[in-house]
């Protein structure tokens, strides 16, 4: 045997033995567990953690072997803590989640929605596909007018777009998202073609300004760089654009916006698909203010803080690891007044019926700040 192969077995007989020390120590920990459940007592003990984190720290010889027994028994401890977890819920002690499962969102079709933006938006669009064209709706002119209508009831439904595929997230909504308390309970996606439009009888050679969303005109640049003598002009809304388009009766303007403005406002396409992006689309929401979730739902969205040190964020995304949970997103917002510290948006593949998903969150509800589960759909 060589000298290396020597040490190498001299490794795996030390590691044997932490193997049966660890499983040893996790047996125990299901006797703490058991102790816990019946006084009562919350799973974790951060003035505990933080003495024995010190008392392992000083058993070590020099700097490096302090730092990483910190991070060996942090570890350790955060296995233990999911494993109460796991057990507090398998005992029926967990408080049950004030999320309600329906069958159906609308019940008996009595209901409205709001939208933000202009009659033939790309809002109203995933609208009419979500709920259908005849439903009854409103439309305002921002995303918090449309969080509002739902949260003080004057809409039961509000559509509000999360997520552009080549523009990245909507930050605002994400923001108003944790304002307000309203829940997601749906989403669609929409396809995006930038089309150019005008009145009867403009062609591109009459065109001297186009009206459209800056984001809409950043997408059409390419195009748009083939007419330089344009001007171009931002609006609030693609739809508004139209609108004005439509209004003024100029053979020298023209829009950028959709298929559905176009017909919303009896314009003329001149050019289809003038964005660069074959496969641009944006995401939408709906949201009500009812903790209410489709039974079946598949994807959970949720926000938390963690405390701004060190491993706090690994240590609260361990809990989907752990749990098996498929994080699909994971997004993050400055928390006004509080410079240099983020809240956390994630979503993440689940139903709030299934026991994994009640174990993360009951970990994560005990290990981050301010965690509120934004919805199930």
């Amino acid at each position: 045997m060589s000298e290396l192969d020597q040490y190498r077995a001299e490794i795996d007989e030390i590691d044997k033995k932490i193997v049966e020390l660890y499983e040893r120590r996790m047996a125990v920990t299901e006797k703490v567990a058991s102790y816990k459940i019946r006084e009562g007592k919350r799973v974790l003990d951060p003035e505990r953690e933080k003495a024995k984190i010190a008392s392992v720290e000083a058993l070590t010889h020099n700097d490096f072997n302090r730092h990483g027994v910190q991070e060996l028994f942090e570890q350790i401890m955060a296995m233990s803590r999911k494993k109460q977890y796991q057990l507090v819920a398998e005992s029926g002690s967990t408080n049950r989640l004030p999320f309600i499962p329906v069958d159906s969102l609308t019940g008996n079709g009595s209901f409205r929605v709001v939208y933000q933006g202009a009659p033939g938006s790309y809002s109203e669009a995933a609208m009419k596909q979500f709920f259908g064209p005849d439903v009854k709706n409103v439309n305002v002119q921002t995303f918090r007018d449309a969080m509002s209508a739902v949260d003080e009831g004057s809409a039961d439904f509000a559509v509000l777009p999360i997520e552009n595929s080549t523009a990245g997230t909507v930050a605002q909504t994400y923001d108003l998202l944790t304002e307000y308390e309203n829940y997601i309970v749906g989403e669609q996606i929409i396809p995006i073609r930038h089309c150019l439009m005008s009145v009867e009888g403009a062609t591109e050679e009459t065109i001297r300004t186009v009206y459209s969303h800056a984001q809409s005109l950043m997408q059409s640049e390419h195009f748009l760089s083939g007419h330089p003598e344009w001007q171009q002009v931002s609006m609030q809304n693609n739809a508004f654009a139209a609108q004005k388009v439509a209004r003024d009766k100029d053979i020298t303007e023209a829009a950028i916006a959709s298929k559905y403005a176009a017909e919303a406002y009896g314009l003329k396409i001149i050019r289809e698909g003038v964005n660069q992006s074959e496969s641009n689309s944006t995401r939408f929401i709906i949201c009500t203010n009812q903790k209410i979730f489709l039974r079946g739902a598949k994807k959970i969205s949720l926000s938390f803080e963690v405390k701004h040190e060190s491993g706090s964020l690994y240590h609260a995304l361990s809990h989907f690891i752990y749990n098996d949970l498929n994080m699909n997103r994971l997004e993050s917002r400055p928390i006004e007044g509080r410079n240099w510290e983020y809240r956390f948006f994630v979503d993440f593949d689940g139903n709030l019926e299934e026991p994994g998903v009640k174990n993360a969150l009951r970990g994560l509800r005990d290990e981050t700040m301010n965690m509120q589960i934004l919805g199930n759909y």
